[in-house]
Order: C-alpha cells, then structure tokens, then sequence
C-alpha cells in the first residue's frame, strides 16, 4: 500500500491548518473570537454546500447509519477554531499549533493503543513512546 498519497493529502491539510489558524487569529484579534469563529464557519458551511450540491447529495441518505456522538464533530470544529483564534494573537501561531499537535499526538496515541471510538488498533510501544517524548521535547524547545 502506497502512502505517498495520503501523506501528499495531509501535507496540504497540515499547511491548511498554518494557514486557517493565522487568518482565524488574525480575524479573532480584530473582530472577536466568535465573530471569527463564524465568518469561518459560514465559509466552510457555503463550500462544503456548493460541493455536496454538485455531487448531488452524495451520501448524505446514509446519515442514519453513523454513530451519534460523531455528530459532535461540528461543534468541535467551533471548539478549535474558536480556540485558535484566541491562542494564536497571544501565543503566536508556531506555540499554538505546536501545543495543539502535542495534545492530539497524545490523545490519539491513547485512542489508538486501545482502539477506542473505531480507530485502527495500534499498540503504544517503544518507538511510539519515544516519538511522543521527542514532541514533548520540541514543544518545550518552542515554548521557551
């Protein structure tokens, strides 16, 4: 199995994530945390909108079958995006995304190592163990 795709994927999303964050803090700084939060999530509403109207709906009929806390997922979206545009005036953009990373590296090492909430089942071992520390590491390095 190649991974030269979905890594390509996620190296245009890690570079989204840089660049969401800045424009939600900058917006969050000068209009208010809420008020940023909206404007973003009217613009996502309105594209993500657009694209499921030219798909035609896609597979939204198959709403039923997903389990109902993923629901939740939306208002997370407010969470963090409410949450960047507070810490990244503050902070900075590097320490805010660097802590974010630090938190979801640990967090989903856990869900993973337990396989909790459908996540593919992957044990915590020592390398695992040594990548989480070595973030830990360049967080304190970044923060200092």
């Amino acid at each position: 199995m190649s991974f030269a795709v979905p890594m390509l994927v996620m190296f245009v999303a890690g570079s989204a994530i840089t660049f969401q964050s800045l424009f939600s803090g900058t917006l969050g700084a000068r209009l208010g945390v809420m008020e940023s939060t909206f404007i973003v999530h009217l613009g996502g509403f309105l594209l993500a909108g657009v694209i499921v109207a030219g798909m035609r709906g896609g597979n939204l009929a198959a709403w039923g079958s997903v389990p109902w806390y993923v629901y939740s997922a939306g208002f997370l979206g407010v969470l963090i995006v409410g949450a960047y545009s507070y810490a990244v005036p503050k902070l900075g953009l590097a320490a805010a995304i660097t802590l974010s990373i630090l938190v979801q590296l640990v967090l989903s090492s856990v869900l993973d190592h337990f396989g909790a909430l459908g996540t593919v089942q992957r044990t915590f071992d020592v390398w695992r163990g040594l990548g989480v520390a070595a973030l830990m590491l360049g967080t304190w390095l970044i923060l200092r």
